[in-house]
């Protein structure tokens, strides 16, 4: 029998990489989006596309309540560190608000599982590096917060409802879908690799490298990137481990890499220059910030693209055959 799954931000970046591999195993598959962020290009023909917001309750239920799920993932979701500290409220709102609302549809409709796309920064960046799942909870920014709470509604709706849920924390999504497909395509872009890859391009002035004075090897940021394909493969990987019990997993290679080591590894990757200046540090930025996968590597997740050349690449490709992104 097909499964039969609702993906929400199954037009955004991490989203639409998991809506792919959902089809690639046979599986039908409904995306819901509000388009603020996501792109049509990027959902599949094959899957279904509802234009709905999660603020629309009514809309919300008709979705839900459309037959039988097998699971609901949720990725639908404001996911800016520095907009939502100028703007908590919306982020609390429309994150946190929403999220919950999304919750109690799936329990009034009887859905028994559901997979959150979370996010390692529910933890304080002076935390253990890398950070385990049992590290200490302590968001340090308003979108932070907005997921924690969703963590906790979910908890209160398996303990009192029986919904079943995995919370996946990641860090720094990166990379793009190797059989050229779908890559990444944000308005503004903030991410580092597209942006060291643009400025490799000419597409952008030269990279801001915001530090060379931390405590690391070469006095730039650590971060810890993982394959947006990896992703996908954990969330399906724990939509079937929900069958043992609730899931919280951090999700990272382990092992971090330094904005100028992102650098190096791009003008290998591209046979390119790339053109940077060294400014000042930016409130708030960690030294080291990577993600312990202990507990998802003891269930079976093993990363296929945790070489940093090898993700790089797979981001190069992406940007280098879709100068427009989307195109929408």
């Amino acid at each position: 029998m097909t499964e039969r799954f609702l993906v929400t931000g199954g037009a955004g970046y991490v989203g639409s990489h998991l809506v792919a591999a959902l089809l690639d195993r046979g599986a039908s598959v409904t995306v819901l989006d509000n388009f603020r962020t996501g792109h049509a290009a990027a959902v599949p023909r094959e899957a279904r596309l509802v234009t709905a917001d999660l603020a629309d309750a009514g809309q919300i239920d008709a979705v839900v309540g459309d037959g039988q799920w097998d699971a609901v993932f949720h990725f639908a979701a404001l996911s800016q560190v520095g907009e939502s500290m100028r703007m908590p409220l919306r982020y609390l709102l429309d994150n946190a608000a929403n999220g919950m609302r999304l919750i109690d549809s799936c329990v009034r409709h009887g859905v028994s599982r559901f997979v959150l796309s979370s996010t390692a920064a529910l933890f304080n960046e002076a935390g253990d590096a890398p950070i385990p799942e049992d590290a200490r909870i302590d968001p340090q920014s308003a979108y932070g917060d907005s997921k924690w709470m969703i963590e906790r509604a979910l908890r209160w709706a398996g303990q009192v409802h029986g919904l079943r849920s995995a919370c996946l924390r990641y860090f720094n999504a990166a990379g793009a879908d190797p059989a050229g497909r779908l890559g990444e395509d944000h308005r503004p872009e903030s991410h580092l690799i597209p942006l060291v890859i643009d400025a490799a391009l000419g597409r952008r002035a030269a990279l801001d490298v915001f530090g060379d004075d931390y405590p690391t090897p070469d006095g730039t940021c650590i971060r810890d990137y993982v394959h947006v394909s990896d992703l996908a493969t954990a969330h399906l990987l724990a939509v079937r481990h929900l069958e043992q019990g609730p899931v919280v997993w951090n999700l990272g290679n382990g092992a971090g890499h330094s904005v100028r080591q992102v650098i190096a590894s791009v003008e290998r990757v591209s046979g390119l220059k790339v053109p940077y200046r060294i400014a000042p540090r930016r409130a708030g930025d960690a030294a080291v910030l990577v993600a312990s996968s202990v507990r998802a590597k003891q269930a079976g997740w093993q990363p296929v693209h945790d070489a940093l050349d090898d993700i790089v690449s797979t981001a190069f490709a992406w940007r280098k055959s879709h100068p427009d992104g989307y195109g929408d």
